[in-house]
């Protein structure tokens, strides 16, 4: 199973880095946009492939990404509407489907509420929650200009990262092979892994002090 995976992602690989030149930069966008919402299209296969063309000179590495953070905003917004519009009873009844469990649901709808800004940017960098994290966004009602702000940021990151991948490759090899993708893109997960520790335990440590400083103000107009 795990060869067949390997072969399907090379031909993926094969086929993108000889068509994305004629799809263009809208092209990257409505597949950036199918991997930030409910179809299971890895944005692993999408980036790099163009990334490389730009290191070629045949696109632009800035107009790359900035078609795939488009891209990954859309997505996410179609999956917030959708969680906003239809609501819980929808998204309750079919979550099997979605291959979502219920009380999952429940738990990121009130965590939502209180850290919606920290968890849209964070989940943004973390594979398979990145398509999800907008489903609880949308159940929570956060506000649409900050559910678009911090998606925005925190695609914009994995999207440069992606794009440096294919660049980096295509500066350095005459043909793009989705091993060194794969390996490329693992390692840049290890990378941000220890970032997004910093990011979340910094946003703790201030929370915490926040609530303090909320508790004292309290205690003495009382």
């Amino acid at each position: 199973m795990i060869e067949t995976l390997s072969s399907w992602l090379g031909s993926v690989v094969t086929w993108l880095v000889n068509t994305i030149g004629t799809l263009g930069y809208p092209g990257i966008t409505v597949l950036m946009a199918l991997e930030s919402s409910f179809f299971p299209f890895p944005s692993e296969v999408v980036l790099p492939p163009a990334g490389y063309l730009a290191a070629k000179g045949q696109m632009n590495a800035y107009a790359v990404a900035g078609a795939g953070i488009l891209g990954s905003v859309l997505g996410a917004v179609f999956n917030y509407v959708v969680a906003v519009r239809l609501g819980r009873p929808l998204l309750h009844k079919y979550h099997r489907m979605l291959l979502i469990k219920e009380h999952s649901l429940d738990r990121a709808e009130a965590f939502f509420r209180r850290h919606g800004e920290i968890s849209t940017f964070v989940g943004r960098l973390i594979p398979v929650i990145r398509q999800y994290i907008s489903l609880p966004a949308g159940l929570a009602h956060m506000r649409l200009e900050l559910f678009v702000l911090y998606t925005a940021l925190g695609a914009g990151i994995w999207c440069a990262v992606l794009t440096w991948i294919g660049w980096y490759l295509g500066t350095h090899a005459e043909v793009l092979q989705d091993q060194q993708v794969h390996r490329y893109v693992t390692g840049a997960l290890l990378v941000l892994a220890p970032v997004i520790v910093v990011i979340v335990t910094t946003y703790v440590v201030h929370q915490r002090r926040r609530t303090r400083r909320e508790a004292r103000v309290a205690g003495v107009d009382e």
